[in-house]
């Protein structure tokens, strides 16, 4: 409602003073009526002051400068003696706004456009404001095609001079589009242009993809692409003539009609640079991707500016500008291309900062930097630079903005910003795995130490297989021009029959010293040296690659013979005998082939050295989506140590993205190994193997490839006399389980009962694995970037080219023994590190390997 303002002067006061022909001398100001407002307020939009001389105009320009605050309903200004009266009345203040009813227009936009607008808790409240707001608003809704869209407004008086706005909205229903139809057309069908567009007449999936949901802006982007088709394919002169958007009366039904002119095909008849060459000519010129005979396209006019543009800011010249000028010979239907180019002025960075990282220093950023301050700014340096602060790790995101420098033409300022993540862990945790059980750990592991960019650790932790501790160091800048220099020390006590191996511990400690050298930006070169001391415990059940399983002879009362299946190794029921006699021949001779143990020892001591090589081009460091990276290693134990063996091995993926929301992973891993001198064979506790996380998911961790042969086992059958696990002498009851101890070569007891039991996974000398996954965002995840899921088809195998007479499942590589898997899997970074599931199918899987559906891991990613 629109209030009339009234502005009263006190003429019984001036009269006096005009009679006499007198202007009174203001002396002092009071102001009268304010609530909320300071009188500051008043004071600073008052152009009347003390001394100033009062009349009627000085009056009526105080009042407006006074009304122009837009904080006042009423004004009323006289004079009392020399002291000018200011009384006002506030206009009421905004206590609070409520919005319901809306669902396509968020309620925090909508919140921040009435803010932006003035209306806000705590504002002061304008009728004509709220008016022009909704106003704006249904102008929103019909752009979505929403014709029945309506607005209703309610403003509530409280106590104290306040108003409560309430706003209901009524979105309607959006417009479905029932027909579009494009007149004029000659060269292409109305259905091969139609499909290029977004929007659609309804269909039957209508309901799940909402193209047939009239959008102002969409039907825009649509003209837009359908002008891009006909430029790109040689149409120089095509236009929209015109759209006509039609309206059913019930505002439910939408008609599109687009009038077109098509023109001619042209084709380029030349294409030449003109303008500040600052570069060779001849270098500019292969950026130009139009030639003579080509038909025009307006895509590769467009790419040709880019590419040359880019080329000028890589030199410094960034606020370069190539315009593609086409000179049109109507008659013969052709065009020329003449790109001009104004390079501008080199520019240079002024200085380089950083914002976002509160732990890291920025030392560590800084020393990624290949755009430096003071010299030319490159565009591929710049984004080098950006990419490199991504790959370290620490951070899920990294930007650059650049600002122009205030009062120069030629100076500019980059701001790098990142936002930090969990780059490592501090204090005790508690982990379940399916392959290792529970793990409880204490431990200092940082990649990024105290924000140095050092990685140091120090770690104890016990598991159903492992018990460890170890400190290792890291420093990735030992000197300036990146050389790294690391050390470790470890301890580790290993029992494989937990991790689904075959049944054997080792105890291992040693240290290592590595250096990496860059040989390019995306290259190093590593080098180790290291010596440890492994103890290995075979036990009393020994698989018979690792140490001879000895045989029974006449020092019991029974003899049995037992038979084993050649596909799984199970050793079957026995058949028990009374007299040595009886039994077959052949039955009492010792085994052919001695164990690994039996040749070699059980304790050795190892001297290492490795070269590796790495290449990434990764955009992140964890989880990337882009870029390709790969390695090849090299692992040899020197002459003079009591193993002579070498291990080779090379990790490769590859990401190919789709789509914005869609990449495909390459991914491959390879591995080789063997003996020299004296040693023939790869050390089984250096064995590869395959099955699980990073390996070929839908079987069991580590459960692919060759089988160990299990120890034998003896089944009694009457009382006998026969000495137990403490060395005890005992008696032998009716159907026990025995093992003779391979020290002793007396009759232990057999508490596993191994009779029956399978052989277990021993690994091979040969790893070939491979992967094939579709990445993409899961739905109702804001943070994409700390979660990764998608679909796999995993393939690997590890095969042996040493296979003894009793293995099973030991094959050389054969690419038909391969198995296959796909299924889903999902890794999340969480603050206790990353969280990765699957759920995956084995495809071939034959009867001996073992299958797990659902995996899962708190500590490693996919």
């Amino acid at each position: 409602m629109k209030r009339i303002f009234a502005i009263s002067v006190f003429l019984c006061l001036l009269s006096p003073l005009l009679q006499a022909q007198q202007r009174p001398t203001i002396s002092d100001v009071r102001v009268e009526g304010l609530q909320r407002i300071a009188a500051e307020t008043v004071f600073s939009a008052l152009p009347l002051g003390v001394g100033d001389p009062v009349t009627q105009d000085a009056v009526a320009t105080a009042s407006r400068a006074l009304f122009a605050t837009g904080n006042f309903d009423d004004i009323q200004i006289g004079v009392d003696g020399d002291i000018l009266v200011v009384r006002v009345k506030e206009r009421p203040a905004i206590s609070g706004i409520t919005i319901e009813g809306n669902k396509a227009l968020q309620t925090e936009a909508l919140m921040d456009g009435l803010k932006g607008a003035g209306l806000a808790e705590g504002q002061v409240f304008k009728r004509s404001t709220l008016e022009s707001m909704s106003q704006e608003l249904t102008r929103q809704y019909v752009s979505q095609g929403r014709y029945d869209a309506s607005i209703e407004t309610d403003v509530v008086a409280e106590p104290r001079n306040r108003v409560a706005i309430s706003i209901t909205i009524d979105e309607g229903s959006t417009a479905s589009i029932k027909h579009i139809n494009i007149v004029g057309n000659e060269v292409y069908d109305e259905e091969t242009l139609t499909d290029l567009f977004e929007l659609s007449p309804a269909g039957f999936f209508s309901f799940f993809s909402s193209k047939d949901k009239y959008s102002r802006e969409k039907l825009r982007g649509d003209l837009e692409t359908l002008n891009s088709y006909y430029l790109d394919r040689g149409y120089l002169l095509f236009n929209v003539d015109s759209t006509q958007v039609a309206i059913s009366p019930n505002r439910k039904s939408v008609y599109i009609t687009i009038n077109v002119t098509e023109g001619e095909r042209y084709t380029v008849s030349g294409a030449e640079l003109s303008g500040d060459l600052v570069l060779p000519e001849e270098d500019l010129k292969r950026f130009i991707l139009v030639r003579e005979g080509q038909v025009f396209s307006q895509a590769l006019v467009t790419s040709t500016e880019e590419f040359l543009t880019k080329r000028l800011s890589n030199e410094g010249y960034n606020f370069a500008k190539v315009r593609g000028i086409p000179d049109v010979d109507e008659e013969n239907k052709k065009v020329a291309l003449k790109f001009f180019i104004d390079p501008g002025k080199r520019t240079y960075v002024r200085r380089i900062s950083f914002e976002g990282n509160s732990r890291t220093a920025d030392e560590v950023l800084r020393r990624e930097m290949r755009q430096m301050e003071g010299a030319p700014a490159s565009a591929d340096k710049i984004e080098l630079s950006r990419v490199r602060l991504q790959r370290l790790g620490y951070f899920k995101e990294a930007t650059v903005e650049t600002r122009e420098v205030p009062g120069t033409d030629d100076l500019i300022d980059l701001q790098y910003a990142v936002e930090e993540q969990s780059s490592g862990s501090l204090g005790a945790s508690v982990g379940f795995s399916q392959d290792s059980g529970l793990l409880l750990s204490a431990n200092i592991q940082q990649n990024n130490f105290l924000g140095t960019g050092k990685q140091v650790g120090f770690a104890v932790s016990r598991s159903d297989f492992l018990t460890s501790a170890s400190f290792n160091y890291v420093n990735p800048y030992f000197t300036e021009d990146g050389v790294s220099r690391g050390f470790s020390l470890f301890y580790r006590a290993t029992d494989f029959e937990e991790v689904n191996v075959a049944s054997y511990t080792t105890d291992t400690f040693g240290s290592s010293l590595n250096f990496g050298y860059p040989i390019a930006e995306t290259q190093r070169l590593g080098f180790e040296l290291g010596v440890s001391r492994t103890s290995i415990d075979a036990g009393v059940r020994a698989v018979k690659e690792i140490a001879t399983s000895p045989r029974i002879f006449e020092s019991i009362d029974n003899f049995f013979v037992s038979t084993r299946d050649p596909e799984t190794g199970r050793y079957e029921a026995a058949e028990v005998l009374q007299d040595i006699e009886e039994l077959p021949a052949g039955a009492l001779t010792e085994v052919s082939e001695p164990g690994f143990l039996n040749v070699y020892g059980d304790e050795f001591d190892n001297f290492t050295a490795g070269i590796s090589w790495r290449q990434s081009t990764l955009n992140r460091g964890l989880l990337a989506t882009r870029g390709a990276s790969q390695s090849v290693g090299l692992e040899v134990s020197v002459p003079g140590s009591d193993l002579e063996y070498y291990k080779l091995s090379y990790n490769g993926q590859l990401y190919v993205p789709l789509t914005s929301a869609f990449t495909l992973r390459f991914k491959t891993e390879l591995g080789y190994g063997d003996g020299y001198g004296e040693l023939d064979q790869l050390p089984f506790f250096e064995h590869f193997y395959a099955g699980g996380f990073n390996s070929v998911r839908g079987y069991r961790a580590n459960t692919l490839g060759p089988r160990s042969s299990p120890a034998d086992v003896y089944r009694i059958t009457r009382a006998a006399t026969a000495i137990d696990e403490n060395g005890n002498a005992r008696a032998l009851s009716a159907e026990g389980a025995y093992v003779l101890d391979p020290e002793t070569g007396q009759l232990v007891v057999d508490t596993a009962a191994a009779i029956g039991d399978e052989a277990d996974p021993f690994g091979g000398n040969v790893l070939i694995e491979g992967s094939i996954e579709l990445l993409f965002p899961l739905p109702f995840v804001k943070d994409q970037r700390s979660v990764r899921s998608g679909l796999f088809f995993d393939a690997g195998n590890v095969f042996s080219t040493s296979c003894s007479t009793t293995q099973v499942n030991c094959y050389e590589p054969d690419t038909s023994e391969l198995r296959y898997s796909a299924g889903f899997g999902v890794t999340w970074i969480t603050g206790f590190g990353p969280l990765t599931f699957s759920l995956g199918r084995a495809l071939n899987a034959e009867k001996i390997d073992e299958e797990e559906i659902f995996q899962f891991s708190l500590g490693r990613t996919f």
